[in-house]
């Protein structure tokens, strides 16, 4: 747990606040102390303590003469700025050295290693012209004005634009400073041309970055640029992978509410409590604190709002979204001011909710609400045609964050690629891709690179006993997918569309298996 408090610049206030941890016997595990003008800051850590020893702790803090507010925060400054360092460096796709004075290595990036191909204690100490061709280091280091530059060096002998950026530190308190060392970023050629191209070109589809070259994915963006256009709720069906959240972006920034912020909150992933939080925020007031916290609804006015895997939303937490549906607006806990909404939502699923709409496990109310227009995206299994072009895609971006050639897929890997049955679809498809490339040496890929679990190629849909003759096998089959299909495409135009059949074939069929709104609940 950790704590930001608020308070005046005064003599001892730090140690009043350990003297109350220390009287509960709280473990203190850090401690940090900012000053900006009058005004300073306190941060603590320490472990989890129970929440009714928690609620006592906050008020007894306030009472300290000169604090000002205490509230909880997810990181100790030192933990965010050594964590956002770390996620930097290691996350730019170019090479970055960190130097001294004396123009010595301190720091290398994954970038720069995976070029050199050699580990980071090997480069610990040496000068950097041992490494960066073409430039005087020293000499610039030395100069008496020293300042930022862009050179043009000889990296692994490869023509590269270096942006060399002095390191400056404060040596008092006037304001003076002094030169700690210089960080040095790479750029290549190729990727300087790549980020050219990009600065000038115009995006005109907003659905032109998803590989679609199978029919049932051509098919699915065409309704789904259609949709993008209109305002209510979007429901999006598909296995794991697929790329919902990926369909829904383009959704939002295709709309009239591109240009307004684009949210998603799990289902899943949060418990009931917080995820209503998240949602709707409080007044203040309300659960011990003093301030408010402004919800999901009323942060991103004019935007979208993901509800990913709605499925997994708790009974209590669907009746509440049902009333802003239909009412468009709530009142915050500890608030009694009406607030408007202006989001549309958008509800990612791999469940089949109409089934868990019968079974009594999602509100049909609800499910009506959030079913206006639905779109199914295909799994990776339904889409041959694409994995390939998918597959290749993924290689050239992974390559470009590991600054190395993309390799060729050879005819072993391409025929695995196509046979695999993906349970994990185009997630899984892309980790593949990542980890054989990480780990490939040579140019060339071919199936024994690709470290996937042993899996079926075909879906068994025969039980293991069957209870009748072929023909009664098969009507109990296709009547079992009418049901299920019949929820999403209520009509027989839709369905035949969709199963590639007639529209009288599909109403005869309908109506042999008593299938209509009365017996399905769409």
């Amino acid at each position: 747990m950790r704590l930001e408090i608020n308070c005046k610049d005064r003599l001892g206030i730090a140690q009043d606040v350990l003297d109350i941890l220390a009287a509960r016997q709280i473990d203190l595990r850090g401690i940090e102390v900012e000053k900006v003008d009058d005004i300073g800051k306190i941060f603590l850590s320490f472990p989890n303590i129970d929440f009714g020893d928690f609620q006592n702790l906050m008020p007894e803090i306030r009472r300290i003469p000169g604090v000002d507010d205490v509230k909880t925060t997810p990181f100790m400054p030192v933990e965010r700025e050594r964590n956002q360092l770390s996620a930097l460096l290691q996350t730019l796709p170019t090479p970055v050295f960190s130097i001294d004075t004396k123009g010595k290595i301190l720091l290398i990036n994954d970038a720069a290693l995976t070029s050199l191909e050699e580990q980071a204690e090997l480069f610990m100490g040496v000068e950097i012209a041992d490494v960066i061709k073409g430039f005087n280091f020293q000499r610039w280091l030395n100069s008496k004005e020293i300042g930022g530059l862009l050179h043009k060096v000889k990296f692994i002998e490869q023509d590269f634009l270096a942006n060399i950026l002095p390191v400056m530190v404060p040596e008092n308190e006037e304001g003076e400073s002094i030169l700690a060392g210089a960080l040095v970023m790479l750029e290549s050629e190729y990727r300087l041309g790549q980020q050219l191209n990009a600065f000038h070109q115009v995006e005109t589809d907003k659905f032109n970055h998803i590989q679609a070259n199978s029919p049932a994915m051509k098919k699915m963006l065409k309704d789904a640029k259609k949709m993008s256009e209109l305002d209510g709720p979007i429901l999006l069906f598909g296995e794991t992978g697929t790329g919902k959240e990926l369909i829904a972006k383009a959704c939002h920034n295709a709309s009239r509410r591109a240009g307004s912020e684009f949210a998603v909150l799990s289902c899943a992933a949060l418990q009931d409590d917080v995820a209503e939080t998240e949602l709707f925020g409080y007044g203040p007031n309300s659960f011990g604190q003093n301030e408010e916290k402004v919800g999901l609804f009323e942060r991103i006015k004019g935007g979208t709002l993901l509800l990913d895997e709605v499925g997994d939303m708790s009974p209590q937490l669907q009746s509440k979204l049902l009333r802003v549906l239909q009412d468009g607006s709530f009142i915050r806990a500890g608030d009694s001011k009406e607030i408007e909404v202006d989001v549309r939502i958008i509800c990612t699923t791999q469940k089949d909710l109409g089934q868990m709409v019968q079974d009594e496990e999602f509100r049909e109310d609800l499910f009506y609400r959030l079913n206006v227009l639905s779109l199914v995206v295909p799994s990776l299994r339904d889409r041959k045609n694409d994995i390939i072009q998918l597959s290749e895609f993924f290689l050239k971006q992974h390559c470009a964050k590991l600054n190395r050639h993309a390799p060729k897929l050879n005819k072993s890997c391409v025929e695995f690629l196509l046979s695999y049955p993906w349970p994990g679809n185009v997630r899984q498809l892309e980790n593949a891709l990542y980890r054989a490339v990480s780990l490939l040496e040579g140019n060339e890929l071919s199936k024994e690179h690709i470290q996937l679990p042993t899996c079926s190629g075909t879906v068994n849909f025969v039980p293991e006993e069957l209870q009748g003759s072929l023909d009664e096998e098969v009507k109990r089959f296709e009547k079992n997918l009418l049901k299920k299909l019949y929820p999403s495409y209520p009509s027989t135009r839709q369905l035949a569309r969709k199963l590639g059949l007639s529209h009288t074939a599909i109403a005869n069929k309908l109506r042999e298996y008593g299938i209509n709104k009365k017996t399905v609940k769409v």
